[in-house]
């Protein structure tokens, strides 16, 4: 009898070292590990993200009305992406505690996984060609027109999310996300103004350019989510792999547009101090946008972005004496309505396959 129930206990024990082995190898080999964050903090981001996005639209408007000499543009692109990537770089180093723990870690994760720079190269790219393909959409449609259609990146990027994050939106998600695009087109629409410059416009090819646009950005957003939810990798260490590509990107962009201006001018050309605190929220902006990307999705960056459309554009009828519409007052009102039937970031997304494992368990359970 001792020898059998000794042989039990064995087998027991053996059993549940299995267990717990197989567990462990699938939450090292399946996902990141979950990650406790609140409702709270998540509010927070998303506020906090809302109030620097209204603040730089309102900032970089005056910049670029003011009756001094214009900056270029790209210029202020390229140092938004080194700022961001130095605060990056000064997070990390806080978040690993040590010099040592920091040099390992940009040694293994940056320098030694040319792999991954190539992998977070691939959104800076899209988004170069999304901002290009805005370009000749602008050329080629009227402005209204370039307007309504390009809000269509809105139910893309939903999309994009359920497609490419095996995630699923209840019926009333989806008619927020499609109630937040006609508020957005409304909140910004202008009617088009008659004018005597007569433009050889070709619609056919700007509304393929607004497609080809539309998708771009939804692609990107949610590529740049999945890489960042399928792997315990740091965020920090993520934002700077793809900042690093991102410079290289902003920089080819600067030469091509206005390489022989600057030349003749000077890369800071036309900077004040007003120009650098856009850059500042442009860098700010830019850094709680991944947070919110990673502790929520892309489909509440976007309510954010239009509750950020809403606020700058109240503030500009304050600042620079602009108008309040019918179409303004009826799509804020459906803005807020479609935030509303959203619903909160309760659920827990820090990693795309917390539901895989979740049902697995359930079976298993069973």
């Amino acid at each position: 009898m001792t020898t059998r129930r000794r042989s039990r206990v064995s087998r027991g024990r053996r059993a549940e070292g299995a267990c717990v082995s197989s567990a462990r190898g699938c939450r090292g080999t399946m996902a990141a590990p979950r990650e406790n964050v609140s409702l709270l903090f998540k509010l927070y981001c998303l506020a906090v993200m809302t109030l620097v996005a209204a603040a730089y639209t309102i900032a970089l408007r005056y910049t670029r009305t003011s009756d001094r000499e214009l900056y270029f543009s790209t210029t202020a692109v390229c140092i938004t992406e080194v700022i961001k990537l130095l605060l990056s770089v000064g997070i990390l180093a806080k978040e690993t505690g040590s010099p040592g723990r920091f040099k390992a870690s940009l040694r293994e994760n940056v320098l030694g996984s040319p792999k991954e720079l190539m992998k977070l190269s691939v959104p800076s790219l899209v988004y170069a060609v999304q901002n290009n393909m805005a370009f000749l959409a602008l050329s080629n449609l009227d402005a209204a027109v370039y307007q309504v259609t390009y809000q269509l990146k809105i139910p893309c990027t939903a999309l994009c999310t359920v497609l490419m994050l095996n995630r699923t939106l209840s019926k009333l998600q989806w008619i927020s996300v499609f109630m937040l695009c006609g508020g957005v087109i409304l909140v910004q629409w202008e009617p088009a103004q008659a004018t005597k410059v007569v433009v050889e416009q070709n619609p056919l090819l700007g509304f393929g350019a607004v497609a080809i646009a539309v998708l771009c950005s939804g692609f990107a957003g949610v590529y740049f989510e999945k890489v960042l939810k399928s792997s315990d990798t740091s965020l920090w260490v993520r934002n700077i792999q793809m900042y690093l590509s991102g410079i290289i990107v902003t920089l080819v962009g600067v030469y091509l547009s206005d390489g022989a201006e600057i030349n003749e001018k000077g890369f800071f050309y036309g900077y004040t101090y007003y120009v650098w605190f856009v850059i500042f929220l442009a860098s700010v902006g830019g850094l709680y946008t991944s947070v919110v990307v990673k502790y929520t999705d892309n489909i509440m960056k976007g309510f954010s972005a239009a509750a950020a459309i809403v606020l700058s554009t109240i503030a500009s009828v304050m600042l620079f004496g602009l108008q309040i519409t019918l179409t303004f007052a009826l799509g804020t009102l459906l803005v807020c309505v479609s935030i509303y039937l959203y619903g909160l970031p309760r659920q827990d997304t820090t990693s795309i396959q917390q539901g895989e494992i979740a049902s697995k368990e359930r079976v298993s359970g069973v």
